[in-house]
């Protein structure tokens, strides 16, 4: 799933100001909580026709649904390499991308564990320490400031459909503290260094010196990147149109399933629905709330409640099927570069 970066922006924004996030008991409470209100939720309107609508995917559509997947992975590794100074293979930050999402999809931590790992994976794939770490958090800049286009696209979708809609304001102003985090979060990338930098010289600490010098380095890796903004330009407009994707894939996923419902509708609805999840960020899977968003918004254009449901159900299993051997490639990867040193 390509779920949004915007919480994670969030949180990575609070630990650059020195804020510290102990949000792993929440996070498994959420989830659990989540669970349980989706399998509610679908003993609500009926285990049967929930079922019966995830099962009429059938292989055939789910193999297209997974190759789809892939298109939107080569997207997002191709805004992710398109920031990088010196070119690196596509395959590699294709490759870390990979990672990034099927951590965050698969795995119970929150969605900045995803940053992490894909940077790793990144890293070993040749890419400087520095220059994988700042790059993520620009890239992960360019996808939340792209997201925030493509919500306010969905909603100005849903608008013209619906005029009247009561939650169009608070919508549009949660876009506009959208834009107003990803402004603070970029101010905080530019100040982050020169913040350890005096907490060091204050305190005197090792530590701190040691982690003011590897901010100092990506820091400079940060302001050439944010140097060369056709770079920046471009990479935005990839996540644009790997945003676009998903929600073709999404779109997919209801003709599949039986649903009625244009391209146009079932954009809005992702567009939407990204927003919402923006709020859930500490929620692992975003259970239970993918699959409340789905059933309210889809309600909105036609799209009946277990069809909804089952929509949000195959998409998670699309997830697993894709991102369970992401990870196993990358741990075999993982051992086979540890290997020789355990030898030794």
């Amino acid at each position: 799933m390509y779920s949004g970066p915007a919480g994670s922006v969030v949180e990575a924004g609070l630990a650059s100001a020195g804020i510290a996030l102990n949000t792993r008991t929440l996070s498994v409470a959420a989830a659990l909580a989540g669970l349980a209100a989706a399998t509610v939720l679908s003993g609500w309107f009926g285990f049967r026709r929930v079922l019966d609508a995830a099962l009429s995917v059938g292989w055939h559509g789910f193999a297209i649904l997974t190759l789809w997947q892939g298109v939107v992975f080569v997207l997002l590794g191709l805004a992710w390499w398109t920031l990088l100074p010196s070119r690196q293979p596509v395959r590699v930050l294709v490759g870390a991308r990979m990672v990034r999402d099927a951590v965050s999809n698969c795995l119970p931590l929150s969605a900045v564990g995803g940053f992490v790992f894909g940077a790793r994976a990144a890293n070993l794939g040749g890419v400087s320490w520095s220059m994988a770490s700042a790059s993520t958090l620009v890239d992960v800049t360019s996808e939340f400031l792209s997201q925030l286009v493509f919500a306010g696209g969905g909603l100005a979708l849903l608008i013209a459909q619906k005029p009247s809609w009561q939650l169009a304001l608070p919508f549009a102003a949660g876009i506009m503290l959208g834009a107003l985090a990803g402004a603070v979060f970029i101010a905080l990338q530019r100040g982050s260094a020169g913040l350890a930098e005096r907490l060091s010289r204050r305190f005197g600490s090792a530590w701190l010196a040691d982690l003011a010098g590897r901010m100092a380095a990506m820091q400079r890796e940060l302001t050439q990147i944010y140097a060369a903004l056709p770079r920046f330009g471009a990479a935005f407009l990839l996540h644009l149109m790997a945003w676009i994707a998903n929600g073709v894939g999404s779109w997919l996923i209801m003709r599949f399933t039986g649903a009625v419902i244009g391209l146009p509708a079932a954009l809005a609805i992702e567009g939407l629905l990204q927003a919402i999840l923006t709020l859930a960020f500490a929620v692992p899977g975003f259970a239970g709330v993918q699959e409340f968003a789905y059933v309210g918004l889809g309600g909105l254009f036609g799209l009946a409640p277990e069809a909804a449901i089952a929509v949000s159900l195959v998409r998670r299993a699309r997830d697993v099927v894709v991102g369970v051997p992401i990870l196993a490639v990358w741990q075999l990867l993982e051992a086979r570069r540890l290997a020789p040193s355990r030898s030794t």
